[in-house]
């Protein structure tokens, strides 16, 4: 009989790091992929992501409608409850052998939760992380100890995982299956990239991920001082459109006034990632706090200038410029970050999460995993017996 694995993506990021882990699954004849839609990917203000999935060659098994219209911390409180009320009738009618989540996102609590009720075991990509600006880190954290295989992206995580009382043969170091793209897709060269964007990469780019700090109260409490670091430079700024999170609407609005008074630069609903991958390998800098500065901009020797809390604790390589949330401090980052010496010191850097082979790892220990039972009785290890030699060995 075929194993039926269910897969929730809720984003166009975390798709991105799926993309791979599905294609592999999609093409096995003892797999029966099942993907879930929810979230963002259902929404046009976001990009409608979910067509991206289908435009791939990927059937999608649902579409879980729970985004609420909102710009607030309640509204993602009762998304989290939405998910939860569509994806418990979606698996009980559904029952996958197992289901694969990935990430920090707040709304993967809703399928965990559900699997967790209905006995179905759980994976979970990229635990193990640490980033304390963020909500991002007890969601995590929460996945972590809901789940029952890991694929961590570090040998560090892998060692967090473990100590967290996970039993060794079920952590297993992958690495970020967001750099398998890297490995295994031809980047486009500047003048393709150049045309599909309709802009002019000649003159010093800065490319700005920046998304709302939900740990705050006040999600935008960082945001006055990036932009007025980046209102003091004449290169040309590129933004991305920051995730669906309390503050993300304000700062939309916020990030399109800028560029329209600046005259120049442009603002990104939704970049594919090759386009987006391309982009990392082109521009002078990358500013901001999002993760993909701290993941797949090692693997570009791209200077990373990372603004205020949101990333903290999170394991980086030497391209990672870390910066207060002040406007002086960012542009000193940003002049470090220009500097020759800084950009030649970069050379031959080496990406902790990774090289590219993460979704052949994962596949293949999904594809051998015993049965269910198996699976759901989990046996606590003790931090003191676990063996810092056996971390290298997955």
């Amino acid at each position: 009989m075929k194993r039926k694995i269910a897969v929730v993506t809720s984003s166009r990021a975390d798709y991105s790091h799926l993309y791979w882990p599905l294609k592999e699954l999609s093409a096995k004849d003892d797999i029966d992929l099942r993907i879930v839609a929810l979230g963002s990917h259902l929404s046009p203000e976001f990009g409608n992501t979910a067509k991206e999935i289908e435009r791939d060659g990927f059937k999608i098994a649902s579409k879980i409608e729970c985004l609420l219209s909102s710009d607030t911390d309640l509204g993602m409180a009762k998304t989290i409850g939405l998910a939860t009320l569509g994806l418990a009738d979606l698996f009980a009618e559904m029952r996958p052998d197992i289901l694969l989540l990935i990430a920090d996102r707040y709304e993967m609590l809703a399928p965990a939760s559900v699997a967790l009720a209905l006995r179905i075991p759980m994976a979970h990509i990229e635990g193990g992380e640490v980033s304390e600006g963020a909500i991002d880190d007890a969601v995590r954290n929460a996945l972590t100890k809901m789940s029952h295989i890991h694929f961590t992206s570090t040998y560090a995580a892998r060692e967090r995982v473990i100590q967290m009382g996970e039993e060794e043969w079920r952590v297993h170091r992958a690495g970020a299956p967001s750099l398998d793209h890297i490995r295994r897709q031809t980047l486009l060269k500047r003048a393709d990239l150049e045309k599909r964007l309709d802009l002019n990469l000649g003159c010093p780019t800065i490319l700005v991920a920046y998304h709302p700090v939900t740990i705050n109260r006040d999600t935008l409490s960082e945001t006055d001082a990036l932009f007025h670091a980046l209102d003091s430079l004449s290169h040309q700024i590129l933004f991305c459109f920051p995730n669906a999170d309390a503050g993300s609407r304000a700062l939309i609005r916020r990030t399109k006034e800028f560029v329209e008074s600046k005259g120049r630069g442009n603002v990104y609903t939704n970049l594919d990632t090759l386009t987006y991958l391309s982009l990392l390998g082109q521009v002078e800098v990358f500013v901001g706090n999002s993760s993909s500065g701290i993941m797949e901009a090692a693997s570009f020797e791209l200077p990373v200038v990372n603004v205020g809390v949101r990333q903290q604790g999170r394991e980086r390589a030497a391209n990672i410029i870390d910066v207060a949330a002040d406007a002086g401090a960012i542009r000193e980052g940003i002049r470090k970050a220009t500097m020759a010496d800084f950009r030649q010191s970069l050379i031959g850097l080496k990406n902790p999460y990774g090289d590219g082979f993460a979704a052949e790892t994962i596949v293949r220990v999904l594809s051998s995993l015993p049965e269910p039972e198996r699976l759901l009785m989990k046996q606590h290890a003790h931090p003191d017996n676990v063996s810092t030699t056996a971390f290298r060995t997955h």
